[in-house]
């Protein structure tokens, strides 16, 4: 029987073998094949964006969320380089995502035809792989190793171009079959090492992050982490991983860390690391655990062998999925009796106190408020954000109570919180979706504010305005006081903003009014948003302990 279709079809066709759902793009005149192929497929939603950056940082956030590749389509050259910092934020997250490029017709190419861009050269440094697919018939083979390559190991962005000319070609090919992820069971032998180690230690903390994780993950984690009676901690963004409410867990790992648990790690004297690839935030610029040999006995499961001792040299390296680490880990019959109690229990008595917000504030006291929202959303609130001062509340007084609660970007970039909230209500319709942003980080991606209105995206966008750059200016002030220069914005009346989109708002002028806007916004069936003016001197929270000056604080 023949199967003949165009490129652009047999590209669709395989997106809905591989279940997909949902599919970002902003449009162009490089892939119409594949756009009028999506026009006959009824199985995938399409989520049109205004541009490039925002609507890329969508599909990664869905990626994020749902743990399977997401699907991004961008024109050639100028769409593509726009839609690059979601290709790295993919990357340095671990997400799973594949953004398909139009590109030149194959006969143009090398010419600096029309917006011609090496897409293979340009890509290479930030996606796990990248590929240009020369021939329709070789389509199916492209998109399903596309989807392997995305998933496996270490999750990751793959960048595949798509010359308009073979996209209009037509092949008779059959389809592939669905991707299957194949991940890696620790040895045996390791995980037996693992309980000897663990048993010979004085004061052990585990540590979990990077991708792969799923909610069978955090449960079997969990379990471990309370039957043996040791403190688990989380890596950078990796704050719903685990139910931030068990006895064991003492906080996060990364910018604006709480001092207590830095010099607990430096006081451990093993470190059981499952999935995070210890970067930069989370271990402190690489001094709270030090590179490349730590001072601390460490054991380093990782689904992909390339990042055991890529930068950490582990005492015991293990190639495993986090999940099936997990798994094994929770089988252990733990000592009796427990061993670590009060190691663990001041872990976790530290942890309170710098989660309690501390006298109330002038103005909108952020501490309380964000402490107020989530107690009042409960524990399916999808929180998001990107970059700036104004996270290091979010992350310090929000409890995740389950995986798959936040969306934040571990590459540190702004703009990523408005359309990962807008992502995260489309896959999530019936949770409340709250998005933080800085003034200066919405105005990245204020323009996202319209796909929310036209996809009945039920957002509650809460914008801090402190007319400013804040992290870069406390950083100006700690490393040349007096000369602050570049820092200071000019903002729009952001309620009259979302006013002409058709989306209701408000500014509040205290912590009770912005917990009040926030439910009431949840409650609402559609986008709203709440301005919260604040003033440009408070730049962090403050510290936990007496004394810690703003200038030690990490930021965002």
């Amino acid at each position: 029987m023949s199967n003949v279709r165009s490129g652009g079809r047999i590209l669709i066709d395989q997106l809905v073998v591989h279940g997909t759902e949902l599919v970002f793009c902003v449009p162009g005149e490089s892939y119409l094949a594949a756009l009028d192929a999506l026009h006959d497929t009824p199985q995938i939603r399409l989520v049109v964006g205004r541009m490039e950056a925002g609507t890329a940082n969508m599909a990664c956030a869905h990626g994020q969320l749902t743990g399977s590749p997401a699907i991004f389509f961008a024109t050639r050259g100028p769409g593509a380089t726009q839609a690059s910092v979601a290709v790295h934020s993919a990357r340095q997250g671990s997400v799973g995502m594949i953004m398909f490029v139009g590109q030149v017709p194959r006969e143009h190419r090398d010419r600096e035809a029309f917006q011609e861009v090496d897409l293979d050269a340009m890509f290479a440094p930030l996606a796990k792989w990248t590929a240009t697919i020369d021939c329709a018939e070789r389509i199916p083979e492209y998109v399903s190793r596309a989807y392997r390559v995305a998933a496996a190991g270490r999750p990751g962005p793959v960048v595949l171009a798509l010359p308009e000319d073979v996209l209009v070609q037509n092949a008779d090919v059959v389809d592939a079959a669905p991707y299957q992820i194949v991940r890696p069971s620790p040895p045996a032998r390791a995980v037996a090492r693992v309980r000897d180690m663990l048993l010979r230690a004085q004061r052990p903390l585990v540590v979990v992050g990077g991708g792969g994780w799923s909610d069978r993950a955090a449960a079997d984690t969990l379990a471990f982490c309370e039957s043996w009676g040791v403190p688990l901690a989380t890596a950078f963004r990796c704050q719903d991983y685990v139910d931030n409410r068990s006895p064991v867990y003492c906080g996060t790992l990364g910018l604006g860390i709480d001092p207590q648990l830095a010099r607990r790690v430096q006081e451990s004297d093993l470190l059981l690391v499952i999935g995070a690839r210890l970067d930069e935030p989370t271990t402190g610029g690489y001094t709270i655990i030090q590179a490349p040999r730590p001072r601390q006995a460490l054991i380093h499961v990782h689904a992909d062998p390339e990042e055991l001792g890529h930068v950490f040299e582990p005492t015991l390296g293990i190639n495993a999925g986090s999940a099936e680490f997990a798994e094994a880990a929770r089988a252990l019959a733990p000592p009796e009796p427990a061993r670590w109690g009060a190691w663990t229990a001041s872990a976790a008595s530290d942890l309170a106190v710098f989660r309690t917000p501390g006298e109330v504030a002038d103005g909108v006291d952020l501490a309380r408020a964000v402490s107020g929202i989530c107690d009042a959303l409960g524990p399916e609130a999808i929180v998001t954000n990107g970059a700036g001062n104004y996270t290091l509340w979010v992350h310090r007084y929000w409890r995740f109570s389950r995986f798959g609660c936040q969306l934040a970007p571990v590459s540190g970039a702004m703009g990523y919180g408005v359309p990962a909230a807008i992502a995260a209500k489309l896959a999530e319709p019936a949770r409340p979706v709250v998005s933080f942003s800085g003034d200066g980080c919405f105005m990245m991606a204020c323009q996202e504010l319209a796909t929310a209105v036209r996809h009945d995206a039920a957002v509650v966008f809460v914008v801090v305005d402190n007319a400013s750059y804040g992290t870069i200016r406390m950083h100006q002030e700690r490393r040349y006081p007096g000369r602050r220069v570049g820092t200071d914005l000019v903002n729009p009346d952001f309620v009259a903003l979302a006013g002409s989109f058709g989306i209701d708002a408000r500014s509040v002028a205290d912590a009770d009014d912005l917990v009040a806007a926030v439910v009431a916004g949840v409650e609402r069936d559609e986008p709203s948003l709440v301005h919260v003016p604040l003033s440009p001197e408070i730049l962090t929270p403050p510290r936990a302990t007496p004394g810690a000056a703003r200038e030690d604080a990490a930021v965002a």
